[in-house]
């Protein structure tokens, strides 16, 4: 446990949750991501996949984690509020993200649990909490070892953040809700250069985006499983993982569009709740 960089997703759609006999495989809760670096604990999005993470958590005891946001649009803070262990007063939880230049990111969490929408206000949290704002190009550390990175992506509303997690020889890329360009996007190309693991938004199909099929998605903020293959080739990264989901797209959809993103880049697969990855730290790193 201790040599391992864990990966688990809790919440994988985009834009809406979607609950549904034919999104029951794949799962309907929006962004949430768990990272274990041996014993210390990290979650990337608050969506409302993060009530059942909240709840695995409080089963093992105090939770001492850090929360790591790449923006403040609802469908990736909306299930904080029902987050359990923030109601409990041993628990401990480092916030990250870039917030906006009209709303920093305890303000806006803030602003979500207030009346009449809400019935608990942020002040009144049992939880302890901290806050790191993020910029773009930064690199801080967080915990024992474990270094994050920042990018901005393209997406509207600003403060949109791409990361990449790196600990003992392992590193994972976090990129959800960014609009690729006609070219790869060379900030993104290379945070994820090298990388084990990226995990992107790939909510469309090329003929989708264009309005080939449907309204056209270009300016939505979102992208392709093809722009996603495009950007994990120009990285080199180990494994493609397909995330933010379309709310409207069935289990079968995501199947078919994982089938398409193996048969371009072998190693890719459609991010599922409950899905779990497990990366050994680098030899070199676990001989150290």
């Amino acid at each position: 446990m201790d040599d391992l960089m864990t990966i688990r997703f809790w919440g994988v759609r985009g834009s809406l949750a979607s609950p549904g006999e034919d999104t029951v495989g794949v799962g309907g809760n929006t962004s949430c991501v768990e990272v274990r670096c041996g014993r210390e604990r990290f979650v990337f999005d608050a969506g409302t996949g993060i009530r059942g993470l909240g709840a695995a958590w409080a089963k093992e005891g105090p939770v001492d984690a850090t929360l790591i946001l790449s923006h403040l649009h609802w469908d990736h803070i909306q299930g904080l509020p029902f987050f359990g262990p923030l109601y409990a007063p041993s628990t401990r939880l480092r916030i990250v993200g870039a917030g906006t230049p009209e709303l920093g990111v305890r303000e806006a969490l803030a602003r979500q649990m207030r009346p009449p929408t809400f019935p608990v206000v942020w002040e009144d949290l049992a939880s302890q909490h901290e806050y790191r704002a993020v910029r773009h190009g930064q690199r801080i550390r967080l915990g024992e070892g474990v270094e994050l990175r920042a990018a901005r992506l393209n997406h509207p509303g600003g403060g949109v953040t791409a990361y990449r997690l790196s600990w003992r020889g392992r590193s994972v890329v976090y990129a959800t809700d960014t609009e690729h360009y006609a070219c790869v996007d060379p900030v993104l190309r290379d945070l994820a250069a090298g990388c084990d693991v990226l995990i992107y938004d790939s909510q469309y199909t090329a003929a989708e985006y264009a309005g080939e099929v449907g309204p056209p998605r270009v300016g939505w903020g979102h992208s392709t499983w093809e722009a996603g293959v495009e950007l994990a080739r120009a990285a080199g990264v180990g494994r493609y993982v397909l995330f933010h989901h379309d709310p409207t797209r069935d289990d079968a959809g995501v199947a078919a569009l994982e089938g398409l993103a193996q048969g371009a880049f072998p190693t890719s697969m459609a991010a599922r709740e409950g899905m779990e990855l497990e990366l050994e730290a680098a030899r070199s790193e676990r001989a150290a």
